[in-house]
């Protein structure tokens, strides 16, 4: 299916869950904040909250420094 992350249309699996998209793309393991349309989700709610058509995602890595 058809999605926007981080501006760019990418298609991921259908019914992918947050914890399944995150990792075909890499970030498996990685602290990220992710929004879907416009709504923060808790790192809680990644396995439940599963993506639909059309949906805009923005991910955002964390990263530590001094």
């Amino acid at each position: 299916m058809n999605v926007t992350i981080n501006g760019k249309l990418q298609t991921i699996a259908t019914d992918s869950s947050v914890t399944a998209m995150l990792s075909e793309l890499g970030f498996s393991g990685k602290p990220v904040v992710v929004e879907i349309n416009r709504v923060a989700l808790f790192p809680r709610e990644y396995d439940e909250k599963i993506i639909e058509e059309s949906a805009v995602i923005e991910i955002v890595t964390l990263a530590a420094g001094g």
